[in-house]
């Protein structure tokens, strides 16, 4: 490879989430809006706090909050640098520092196959799928994690193989960036761990073992330690509390509720284990049908899992699938309703350089597999790589028609502008806090502290309500399920006068005002 080919890959994958970006003016859903929102309070100088609630699991009492107490802040730091740079407060500005992601991930993509075959038709056509890189391709702009995790992914086994001191401080560094993105991210420090111990146990060098392990643990701890020095001074522990609450989930809408502190073993236990593994039978199939479809890629999955045979002696590859079974015991046993809903494939995208090395010379074994045995001649092996590619574009471009185009990125957001103006025209004042579905994505659209809509019946709304002063409940169609179902389909109660409703094709907001 040479620097014109990763320069070439690095302007495609510019090129192709710039279009994507293009059609996506806004961050989309809620991780991306909170990822954004942060950033935004970032370069203003609020430093890490937030004027909005989206979910009830630290116990928050007032706004604005200490933020970050679910999600890790890395996106929001990426997100507030572009903001700081141009001087701008826009969505555009903010997103500059994920576009450079996606101009690095197929460039550290193809790098690690380069390492693995040091074949420049192969390492190119690896970072060909980087570029268009089917589901992942309409998040890699956006204000969220999935370039910074393929990027730090590959960066990770691209460095592993070197045995030397000062590899493991880079490793260390990369698992507390990974760390710093994402709470999963822990497993890659344990991994690194792992991979001392392993390389002791084969060379028996004990006091290289224990250097390797300190500069390991030091690059981790000079990303992770102001985070974890910040936690304690807020909330006495190393991580913010609340986390703990997510063991006890009997269905997904229970992460908003309020309090939190009913979510408890007893709580758990008490719907039977029938249906504690039903729950998690169901995440496995998910999350299996989530590695074939969005990490396999689809007909990549079997060209994957040949290199993976094939490569299966490779300490990157051995340590990879390790990786990849334990994010899937958790995202599957420990988290049975995150995981399926989004977590594991974000926490994947740190494997994807390596499955999208591996799919071109699972491909190109399969092929000399049929040329031993009488079928294909010579020229079958470009041929067949270009399809692979071409294949990739096309389904590039349908997962952009479905998610992006169809029925539009940001039709939820554009109903929170409409949403205001009809509490502008019931008396509402600068101070007033309304219950929404999105809190980051209303204040993003309208600059209004937000909270987020509870799970649970009426009290837990009216309970939400009077700890925050919230004047104002919007309940989207779209969120009306459970509980909240009741309250969005009587306009008569008595707690709640019915100000009005927002219409758009798929999701009618019907808007309350809360009564003292």
């Amino acid at each position: 490879m040479t620097w014109r080919h990763f320069l070439l890959l690095a302007l495609l994958g510019l090129l192709v989430s710039l279009f994507f970006a293009y059609f996506e003016p806004f961050p989309g859903y809620l991780d991306s809006d909170y990822y954004f929102g942060g950033g935004l309070q970032l370069a203003q100088g609020r430093g890490f706090t937030e004027p909005y609630v989206w979910n009830y699991l630290d116990d928050p009492q007032s706004l604005p909050q200490p933020s970050h107490s679910y999600w890790m802040p890395l996106a929001s730091i990426v997100a507030a640098a572009g903001l700081v740079v141009t001087g701008q407060t826009t969505y555009a500005a903010g997103r500059l520092g994920f576009l450079v992601f996606a101009m690095l991930a197929p460039v550290t993509t193809a790098a690690l196959a380069y390492n693995f075959s040091k074949r420049r038709d192969l390492a190119f056509a690896s970072g060909l799928l980087a570029v268009f890189s089917i589901y992942y391709a309409p998040f890699i702009p956006v204000s969220d994690n999935y370039g910074i995790y393929i990027t730090l992914g590959g960066l990770y086994f691209l460095l592993c193989t070197n045995h030397r001191p000062h590899t493991y401080l880079f490793l260390g560094l990369i698992a507390g960036l990974l760390t710093l993105a994402r709470s999963d991210g822990l497993l890659w420090i344990g991994l690194t761990v792992l991979l001392i111990l392993w390389r002791f146990i084969s060379e028996r060098k004990l006091g290289a073992a224990f250097i390797n392990l300190a500069l390991a643990l030091l690059g981790f701890l000079i990303i992770m330690g102001p985070w974890f020095w910040r936690n304690e001074q807020l909330y006495g522990a190393l991580l913010a509390p609340g986390g703990s609450y997510l063991l006890w989930l009997k269905n997904y809408d229970e992460t908003f509720a309020f309090p939190a502190s009913q979510l408890t073993l007893g709580s758990w236990l008490a719907q039977g284990w029938q249906a504690i593994l039903a729950v998690r039978w169901d995440a496995l199939r998910n999350n299996l049908l989530n590695a074939f479809a969005a990490q396999g890629g689809i007909f990549l999955f079997p060209f994957i899992l040949i290199g993976l045979w094939q490569y299966r002696r490779d300490q990157r590859i051995q340590f990879a699938s390790l990786a990849w079974l334990a994010l899937l015991f958790v995202m599957t046993v420990v988290f049975p309703f995150a995981g399926p809903r989004g977590s594991f494939f974000h926490s994947g995208a740190a494997l994807q350089s390596l499955w999208w090395t591996l799919a071109p010379l699972g491909l190109d074994s399969a092929i000399g597999f049929v040329r031993r045995h009488g079928g294909l001649n010579s020229q079958a092996f470009p041929v067949f790589r270009i399809a692979l590619v071409g294949i990739a574009i096309l389904m590039t471009g349908v997962i952009f028609y479905i998610r992006v185009l169809q029925p539009g990125w940001d039709e939820d957001q554009q109903i929170y502008p409409k949403v205001e103006a009809v509490l502008q025209q019931n008396g509402v004042v600068p101070g007033d806090v309304v219950i929404v579905r999105n809190p980051p994505g209303y204040y993003l659209m309208t600059g209004r502290s937000a909270i987020v809509i509870p799970y649970g019946d009426e009290n837990s709304l009216l309970s939400a309500a009077k700890r925050f002063h919230a004047r104002f409940v919007a309940i989207e169609a779209a969120g009306a399920s459970g509980p909240v179902g009741v309250i969005y389909n009587d306009k008569s109660d008595p707690f709640l006068r019915f100000l009005g409703e927002v219409n758009e094709p798929n999701n009618v907001t019907r808007i309350f005002e809360i009564q003292p």
